[in-house]
């Protein structure tokens, strides 16, 4: 099963690293990152500042956006084309072909991610900025929150349209970064139409601002990638979060594509 399943993960890495897209977005994470030199020396003794907080700005959000692009298609490409058919007549349980697709898309994101990275602390390098601990867990953040992003692509991948699906995990990424607000909107909002919405929202929405927590507070303290950052054990719970949210939208995934009648 495992040889299936990673067989099916490197055919499914050799296709993502094809897209001509991918290759522009790293460009543009590479602009984006010179722009942040640019910026911080326009900025009053803020250099470091402003190139860390926009560098791992860029990291999660291309991330992210390089994660919808591929999930979204993941599935849906494989029906249209109709390789579907002659795959589940081979040996291979569709679970496997789900397992195989997504783990595939995590290689691919990895390496993207280690070279979004590797251009940030390079660049950062030249303007005399360490490689600290606390950049290390923003950037292990960053990859955990691509990682359940990619995980909610895939969900809708495998029941609804490339397009459908890039609006529907797009929303949910929204509102997973925006979580903080739904909570404070919960608390004041006299409409009782307005909190059920958001409290259904909560419930449902992975909370992705765990993952951005820079310049916000966690048990009451602030945390920044400037100053005191988030402990180990944030980071133990951080990990757990997003593994079990990964488990269930695969589960969820399977679930519906095992019952697809591709006839």
């Amino acid at each position: 099963m495992m040889r299936r399943i990673w067989a099916l993960a490197l055919n499914t890495f050799r296709d993502a690293i094809r897209h001509r897209v991918l290759y522009g977005i790293l460009a543009v994470v590479f602009a984006v990152n010179l722009f942040a030199i640019v910026l911080g020396e326009m900025s009053l003794h803020q250099e470091a500042r402003v190139a860390r907080d926009l560098g791992l700005g860029g990291v999660s959000l291309f991330g992210s956006i390089t994660a919808i692009f591929l999930g979204v298609s993941l599935l849906y490409t494989e029906i249209k084309k109709r390789t579907i058919h002659t795959i589940v007549t081979k040996p291979l349980e569709r679970y496997e072909f789900v397992l195989g697709k997504y783990l595939g898309m995590v290689v691919t994101l990895t390496c993207l991610l280690a070279l979004f990275s590797i251009v940030m602390l390079l660049l950062l390098k030249m303007q005399d900025v360490g490689v600290t601990t606390v950049l290390l867990k923003a950037l292990l953040l960053a990859f955990l929150e691509v990682l359940v992003v990619a995980a909610i692509a895939v969900f809708f991948s495998s029941f609804s349209s490339p397009f459908l699906s890039g609006i529907f995990t797009f929303g949910l990424f929204y509102l997973g970064r925006v979580t903080p607000d739904l909570r404070a909107v919960l608390e004041t909002a006299e409409s009782t139409v307005v909190k059920g919405a958001c409290e259904a929202a909560l419930y449902v929405v992975p909370d992705l601002h765990l993952f951005s927590v820079s310049g916000g507070s966690v048990d009451g303290n602030h945390v920044s990638v400037h100053g005191d950052f988030v402990s180990w054990g944030y980071m133990g719970m951080a990990s757990g979060y997003a593994l079990l949210h990964i488990a269930i939208l695969m589960g969820l995934s399977i679930l519906i594509f095992s019952r697809r009648d591709f006839v």
